[in-house]
């Protein structure tokens, strides 16, 4: 799996440079690289490191290959005294973090021992506690810019006096610098937290199988593949990238790194097949946005949301299935339209390569088959990662004897052997630096949050500007998601805004039941008497009932920390782990809106330059083309898409792909032909029919009249065709 980057493609071109000082340093570097990606293998199954020492260890390595391989120095990076000031600097950072977790009992017993005097660090801690803040400022900042560094920064002051000068919610008291400096360091949410957890067991060991998959030619089967199957459709050039995306999916979880690994096979061939530049390039970009949605690995935020939520990563998985299969075929949807529209994609050839589709098959298919049973059967992520790789060294060899028994076939393997496994680990290695340094800071951040409890600040401002409507709320975080995805990787946006506003989202849905409950009245007097707490005249009616509306005015009325004492009480507990998975699935989906949408949209950016059309322009047509990331998360707000039992998800999945078809022809006005505002009329309210959630007959209507309107536009257009053919004759 790729890392997530909104680095610059100039920057990104620089991450694992190498400054030329010699053959044996850069030996070294690479071997460093590859016996640091195996203790990763090894420390997730056989060794038994305490986990702040696991974690400790985990940032040193990658904050000094960070240190030498995104040297600051520019054009002089090359040079002795820049090569040597990497590598001491990389020293002392990672020094710095061992040191940390070594020097954690030491500091708990001076404490003890003398207290009331705060944390009692020596000279030596507090000058490796400080180099590791400035370390995640400095390393984050060459990695991804200046919008993480500077969030850091002024989360810090935010704890140490900042909040103090702030109004209302946001006001909070300061702490001492020993205090601020011992909960960055040692709190489960600091820098050798959760997240650092997450990165250490999870991530690393999906982009170390990433590597594999990329190594063992398991890339070559997604194309081929994606060949057969779209070949003999009208655009199936097209067809072959929505398809290569979502199966890349699966080895990266980055769309910048789908975008650039299929991409160059993908959109010359789409413009080759009479597709505009522009929109071969945004369907790329649309589609490989896709690759963070797809399971089984859905990029690095799979991994923290099932951190945060406690809810079991094979249940994410499972419930993102029929989503991620909507989402791929709303772009496929649009590609038959706009085929249809230019009559593009006749006369193509698009021929198999065999040799490839069979080598790479059996190494893309057995250790994916491998994973996803250990993942259901309920073994950890990471376990299921290091077997996955074993499954997959395992097949190279066996197809390898498989081939000396068909000297006459076509059948080329790629046998991982010694040298393609050190390519396969350094490279899933030098995937992990940026998600690694980056996690790191944000546990800084995320330190801050929950010290101060900002988070509920955030929570309660989003609760009193939605004034209980969903949709706004959604509107809110998508706005959000977009303004933080400017500056930041996909996955981090993602974890600040499910920390600042999954619990406000999770809330509003859990009203909407107590809503239901207030309407009716609450007979039992000791839940009814929880709304006594509230300053309202409406808290009176509680026992009795009142309408809709009234109930409303009370819920937006109750404060907030009264509110979170009232939730628990009257909303079932398996009903709020739904609502708050329901939350996370919708920041995650709408977090990756930064890669599609203007003015910065990087993944569209680089399918830009691929396809030598305008940036901007390209990044409107990925935004139209991808728009099933907010028809989605809006079908798991209002539809028990991800909660129903399994005809209900197959009902709704089913004839929401009618609603999905009828909003791309309303967008690009025009479906199987052209079509006039009676026909938009008609795929209007058949999309409204198509999206009502669990009724039959609304949805029955509704896809019959999208079919419908697809066939009145068709026979437009075959009218159109015979005047203009009468006309050229």
């Amino acid at each position: 799996m790729a890392m997530n980057t909104q680095s610059s493609p100039a920057d990104r071109s620089k991450l694992w440079q190498i400054p030329q000082n010699g053959f044996q340093l850069q030996h070294l570097f690479l071997v460093f690289a590859f016996v640091f990606g195996l203790w990763h293998i090894l420390t997730n199954v056989y060794l038994t490191e305490p986990g702040l020492w696991q974690n400790a260890i985990h940032f040193a390595g990658f904050a000094f290959l960070g240190s030498i391989t995104l040297s600051p120095w520019g054009r002089r990076s090359g040079t002795s005294w820049a090569w040597a000031l990497d590598i001491l600097y990389g020293l002392a950072v990672a020094s710095a973090a061992l040191w940390v977790a070594y020097a954690e009992s030491g500091i708990y017993d001076r404490s003890l021992s003398v207290t009331g005097q705060g944390w009692q660090f020596t000279v030596v801690d507090w000058v490796a506690g400080l180099l590791l803040i400035f370390a995640c400022i400095d390393l984050s900042r060459r990695v991804s810019g200046w919008v993480i560094p500077i969030l850091v920064i002024l989360s810090l002051c935010y704890i140490l006096f900042l909040g103090t000068m702030l109004p209302g919610v946001f006001r909070s008291a300061s702490l001492p610098l020993d205090d601020v400096l011992f909960r960055t360091l040692y709190n489960d949410e600091g820098m050798f937290g959760i997240l650092t957890s997450i990165s250490v067991t999870n991530i690393t060991l999906f982009m170390i199988f990433g590597g594999f998959l990329l190594a063992s030619g398991a890339s070559n089967f997604v194309i081929e593949i994606a060949k057969v199957v779209a070949g003999r459709i009208k655009g199936g050039a097209a067809f072959v990238a929505v398809l290569s995306s979502a199966l890349t999916g699966t080895i990266s979880g980055s769309a910048i790194a789908n975008t650039a690994s299929t991409g160059v096979i993908t959109i010359p061939l789409m413009k080759a097949n009479g597709f505009r530049p522009q929109f071969a390039a945004g369907v790329e970009a649309a589609a490989s946005t896709g690759g963070q949605l797809m399971p089984p690995i859905m990029g690095a935020g799979a991994f923290v949301m099932a951190s945060y939520t406690s809810i079991p990563y094979g249940t994410i998985v499972a419930v993102s299935v029929i989503p991620a299969i909507l989402y791929f075929l709303s772009v496929a949807f649009i590609v038959r339209i706009e085929a249809v529209k230019y009559n593009a994609g006749e006369h193509i050839d698009l021929t198999v390569d065999r040799s490839k589709l069979i080598s790479g098959g059996l190494v893309f298919i057995l250790p994916l088959t491998v994973m996803i049973w250990l993942l259901l059967d309920g073994v950890t992520p990471a376990f299921a990662a290091c077997w996955a790789i074993a499954a997959l060294v395992l097949t190279s060899w066996a197809t390898s004897l498989w081939s000396i028994f068909m000297p006459k076939s076509q059948f080329k393997p790629v046998v991982m052997g010694p040298s393609k496994i050190v390519e396969a680990v350094v490279g899933g290695v030098r995937a992990a630096v940026m998600t690694a340094i980056l996690l790191a800071a944000i546990g800084i951040m995320n330190n801050a949050i929950v010290t101060s409890g900002v988070g509920n600040g955030f929570s309660l401002m989003i609760a009193q500007w939605s004034q209980g409507s969903l949709a706004l709320a959604i509107v809110l975080i998508a706005l959000a998601s977009l303004v933080l995805g400017m500056g930041l990787p996909v996955t981090a946006a993602y974890i600040i805004l499910a920390i600042l506003t999954a619990p406000a989202l999770a809330g509003l849905m859990a009203d909407g039941v107590i809503v239901e409950q207030l309407i009716t009245g609450i007979s039992d007097p000791t839940k009814s008497a929880l709304f006594f707490l509230v300053d309202h005249p409406l808290a009176l009616q509680v026992a009795t009932g009142m309408t809709r509306a009234e109930a409303w005015e009370l819920i937006r009325n109750t404060p907030f920390e009264i509110a979170v004492t009232i939730r628990p009480a009257l909303v079932d507990p398996a009903l709020q782990t739904t609502f708050l998975l329901t939350a996370h699935l919708i920041i995650f989906w709408l977090s990756q809106d930064s890669n599609v949408t203007p003015p910065v949209c990087l993944a569209a950016f680089a399918a830009a330059g691929i396809a030598g059309s305008r940036p901007m322009a390209t990044g409107f047509e990925s935004w139209k083309i991808a728009k099933g990331l907010y028809i989605v998360p809006l079908l798991f707000a209002y539809t028990p898409l991800i909660s129903g039992e399994f005809l209900q998800v197959m009902q709704i999945g089913f004839f929401a792909l009618f609603g999905i078809y009828a909003t791309n022809a309303l967008i690009q006005w025009y479906a199987e032909g052209p079509i006039n505002p009676i026909i938009a009329g008609i795929l209007v309210l058949g999309a409204v029919g198509a999206y009502w959630p669990l009724a039959w007959v609304q949805n029955g209507v509704g896809a019959a009249l999208v079919i419908f309107a697809i066939v009145w536009s068709k026979r437009n257009l075959r009218q159109s065709e015979k005047v203009s053919g009468g006309a050229g004759t």
